[in-house]
């Protein structure tokens, strides 16, 4: 049948409509290129914000640079318990469920506590081509070595006469030694807690040993700050003003920072030092302005500290230990995988944190045992130079240690 020419007249801005909308969306849309996923993932492994909250923010601030796994990015975060010392199976079954994903090629663990060393070795057993990176072991050096392609601590050797050699040069003449059983059963720290006291007994300083409660036993984080708060007071009255302070647990510095600000005494730098280590909250600070920009951190932290009259007196590294070195070992590793760099290359450790604290200096060495007299290839300590509020740098970093102290057991 023959349409009549006006039917076809009428019909035509209907054709010319549908066209249209063809042409401007109801049709489907040419192929938009797809966001880039990542060709494989690194895991990390961090505590909580109330344990170990540097760590933390550095694990945030990879997912920001290179983007969260579940998003089509490289990197997937998971925290292990606060009670770490009484789940440790959590802990493990939290590292180990890392290596079910078939994109994962990378584990870092800052810090890596009680639990990592038989994590890693399930983990070998799943997958043994995962990278496998220990941030800050709580583990015996001889334990984790057996298992990690490396592990870096903060140098406990150099740190153990480079702090007791601050002390004394920003004006103290006691050293107080904050710990608890657990932490004195570590290889590391106990080992540096005997440097810490014959460098004290070579240099003038007397050197005090002060137990506090243990923030993973039934007293909990909140019992052991407590601990602090109400003992320093004490401390200060029994052993002087000219008393520098130092505790080997991160819950415990917030405490101890408040009180030495209120009553005297110094604070060479934490355990893990960091600008971020107990300051804000001794201070009553709101940093998140900074969130990420340590110039400007320290500058506020200095500033509140010079008007509390603490000038001269509290000490740090200009950047955080456990934020530089999750976000450093996490770049190694993606840096290694892209054939980048070496996993126990030194040279390439300090390039992977300078990333992360540009102009920042470190120093540091592979770790020697000297119960075997050698040094371990998959083993770095490393430390910064530390920083006096109101005073500057004090060139530890430069700073040569005396041979005795490196062999001190």
């Amino acid at each position: 049948m023959r349409r009549s020419p006006s039917l076809l007249l009428h019909l035509a801005p209907v054709v010319l409509l549908i066209l249209a909308l063809t042409v401007s969306g109801c049709a489907p849309k040419a192929t938009e290129p797809e966001e880039e996923t990542a060709a494989f993932h690194i895991g990390i492994v961090t505590g909580t914000v109330s344990q170990s909250e540097d760590d933390l923010r550095g694990a945030e601030r990879l997912i920001q640079e290179y983007g969260d796994a579940k998003d089509g990015g490289m990197i997937k975060h998971v925290t292990y318990p606060d009670n770490f010392m009484t789940e440790v199976e959590t802990t493990i079954s939290q590292i180990l469920g890392l290596a079910d994903d078939p994109l994962m090629k990378a584990i870092v663990v800052n810090q890596a506590i009680p639990g990592t060393t038989e994590a890693f070795r399930r983990v070998r057993e799943k997958n043994p081509d995962i990278l496998l990176l220990a941030g800050e072991p709580h583990e015996d050096p001889g334990v984790i070595e057996s298992v990690a392609d490396i592990a870096v601590n903060s140098d406990f050797v150099a740190r153990g006469y480079l702090i007791i050699h601050s002390a004394k040069e920003m004006g103290a003449d006691t050293f107080v030694h904050i710990s608890f059983p657990r932490h004195m059963g570590y290889e590391t720290l106990g080992r540096r807690r005997q440097i810490m006291e014959q460098a004290c007994n070579d240099l003038g300083v007397k050197f005090v040993f002060e137990t506090a409660p243990d923030p993973t036993s039934e007293v909990g984080v909140p019992g052991a700050q407590q601990f602090i708060l109400e003992n320093v007071p004490v401390w200060i009255e029994k052993y002087g003003e000219n008393t520098a302070f130092f505790c080997t647990n991160d819950a415990h510095t917030e405490p101890l920072l408040k009180q030495l600000l209120d009553y005297g005494g110094y604070f060479v730098e934490a355990d893990l030092p960091s600008p971020l280590m107990g300051y804000p909250g001794a201070l009553g600070l709101d940093l998140s302005k900074e969130k990420g920009d340590f110039p400007a951190i320290m500058k506020k932290v200095e500033d509140a500290i010079a008007a509390k009259d603490g000038a001269g007196r509290f000490g740090t590294w200009s950047y955080s230990y456990g934020y530089v070195t999750t976000t450093g070992l996490g770049e190694l590793a993606k840096r290694v995988l892209e054939g980048n760099a070496t996993i126990n290359s030194l040279e390439d450790l300090r390039a992977a944190y300078n990333e992360y604290s540009p102009g920042a200096e470190w120093n540091g060495s592979f770790f020697l045992d000297v119960a075997t007299d050698k040094t371990a290839e998959n083993h770095i300590l490393i430390y910064q130079d530390t920083y006096v509020f109101g005073k500057g740098y004090l060139g530890a970093a430069k700073l040569e240690v005396p041979a005795k102290y490196l062999t001190i057991k």
